[in-house]
């Protein structure tokens, strides 16, 4: 439809009209006054003229007066809203292109860019409808709760769930105090440390090389004794239980991969400056001890920062994640411990384990979704939120894809950036980008061997499922099942396969825990330590 005249017009001489149109009104209504005011006077005097001519003069003054006002208000407002919503158009553009595009330039030279974001998932509580889901799962999780404990009382007359095997795989808890204690300490200041030592001798030093050397060995030997060999004494020499154990090997892990990062960051950085200044630029030791703590493994001098500390939200996801642990220890004393307990009684067969593996199906999908929400959702949120983190992105949509390859990327968008950016850029670098299905593999395995390593020592038995699943099924699923498949129908196998590969797992290894505890070794062999007991243990 063709725009009229009037929607056509300028807005400036729309608004001139208006006030022309103002002022004959006005003056209409002035002409009025004065009439009727000289004629109630008997035709009027001088002086009453001069008060008419007065006040007149004095509602020009007033018109003019209003009408610069306005029109300068009004320049001031377009003005306002147009460059906000330049800026808006900008910094959102800004922003999608660092989040959403594909980098550009060589694989080996991205960077991680830290932006202001929320997790997904404290986005989708946002909506009315996902939060009411989120509601009746809770709902769910506390009419079962009291169900189970109503069928207790009533039927057995006591309440049968105990804490007794929580508070045992969370036993020792001093000794996992002094141990991260040491480990942390260790972290903060000898590498920081090190590298100050460096850094002040590298740029004046005739023999550089040989002085990196040197500096370089010793890192790796205190590395090797603190890092590596001393947190797998305190599991060993103590018998920590699983959960205390598994804590001492995950912060063991974590402070090897910020430590590395810091230094992988910070070495090019003094490599550079060299030639410019005397002594070399090192970081702050404030920002490294606050890179320890904040729930990321990427290292930045500094990072987008909150305004402030929302301490109901930190009471909340703390309070999830404690509800988290006691609803995973509810599950399995319910679901898994009873059915594993006395599978050893009967000989082991094909027929019991797919039976076995399907009853492990369901519970080893809640300890999927519960382990995430508590750790990579409320564990990191509540740190980040304390810190004043403004980048929450630990995990994308991972329950929307539709490849393994995806998945991979999106499950634990912590672990997958330290990997990406410190081992396969590094490693694509160091053979040229060439090998890169290869360089893949080597991550793969290297991710694989270290989640085995974490659950054998925790476990305490050697029992390759996780290794086997990950890094033989999981590389051909990522190759098989990749980026190019993007019906829905491979987002039902994706989560098949999940169902299928917890249930498998949980399987395997509350088995062999009940077999070490039936049919302990009478003999210590390497080959007895290595091969399931669950294979041979009959009672």
């Amino acid at each position: 439809m063709a725009p009229t005249e009037e929607t056509a017009e300028p807005a400036e001489h729309q608004r001139k009209r208006n006030h022309s149109e103002d002022k004959a009104f006005k003056q209409h209504n002035n002409n009025a006054e004065d009439k009727a005011f000289k004629q109630h006077n008997g035709g009027g005097s001088a002086d009453i003229n001069c008060l008419i001519e007065w006040k007149r003069y004095m509602e020009g003054v007033k018109a003019e007066l209003l009408e610069d006002m306005s029109s300068h208000l009004n320049i001031l407002l377009d003005k306002a809203a147009s460059e906000a919503v330049e800026y808006y158009k900008r910094e959102n553009k800004t922003v999608t292109s660092d989040i959403n595009k594909k980098p550009h330039g060589p694989v080996t030279e991205r960077k991680k860019v830290f932006v202001h974001r929320a997790s997904l998932l404290d986005d989708l509580m946002e909506i009315e409808h996902f939060r009411t889901i989120y509601n009746m799962f809770v709902a769910f999780v506390c009419v079962f709760l009291i169900s189970t404990v109503a069928v207790d009382s009533i039927d057995r007359g006591r309440l049968v769930l105990e804490f007794e095997v929580l508070f045992y795989t969370f036993g020792q808890f001093g000794t996992v105090v002094w141990s991260w204690i040491c480990m942390f300490l260790y972290t903060l200041l000898v590498p920081y440390k090190v590298l100050s030592f460096w850094g002040s001798l590298y740029p004046k030093s005739k023999q550089k090389l040989l002085l990196s050397i040197c500096v370089g060995t010793f890192l790796l030997v205190s590395h090797t004794c603190v890092l590596c060999v001393f947190p797998v004494y305190v599991v060993i020499h103590y018998r920590l239980p699983p959960a205390s154990s598994f804590i001492v090997l995950l912060e063991q892990v974590r402070f090897l991969m910020k430590s590395y990062s810091f230094l992988r960051e910070t070495v090019p950085i003094v490599l550079q400056d060299e030639s410019k200044e005397k002594y070399a630029k090192i970081p702050a030791l404030s920002s490294y001890l606050y890179f320890l703590f904040c729930p990321t493994l990427v290292y930045r001098e500094s990072y987008p920062r909150t305004p402030y500390i929302r301490w109901n939200y930190v009471a909340k996801n703390f309070a999830q994640f404690l509800g988290c642990v006691f609803l995973l220890y509810y599950i399995g004393d319910t679901l898994c411990f009873p059915v594993f307990k006395n599978m050893n009684k009967q000989p082991l067969s094909i027929k019991t384990l797919v039976l076995s593996i399907l009853h492990a199906t369901l519970p080893g999908t809640f300890a999927l979704l519960i382990s995430f929400f508590a750790l990579l959702h409320c564990w990191l949120n509540a740190f980040a939120e304390m810190l004043r983190f403004g980048d929450r992105m630990f995990y994308k949509d991972w329950w929307n894809s539709t490849s393994f390859s995806n998945y991979y990327r999106t499950w634990n968008v912590v672990i997958h950036d330290w990997l990406y950016y410190y081992m396969y850029q590094d490693l694509l670098w160091l053979f040229r980008k060439r090998y890169r299905t290869g360089v893949m593999m080597v991550v793969f395995l290297l991710s694989a061997a270290v989640h085995e390593y974490a659950l054998t020592l925790s476990l305490g038995y050697f029992y390759p499922a996780m290794f086997c699943l990950f890094a033989i099924f999981g590389v051909l699923l990522n190759f098989l099942i990749n980026d190019k498949r993007t019906s829905p129908v491979w987002n039902v196998m994706l989560w098949a396969f999940l169902f299928i590969g917890q249930g498998i797992q949980l399987c395997l290894y509350c088995q062999e825990w009940y077999a070490q505890i039936h049919c302990p070794l009478t003999e210590k062999t390497f080959w007895g330590l290595v091969t399931p007991r669950s294979w041979s243990c009959h009672l």
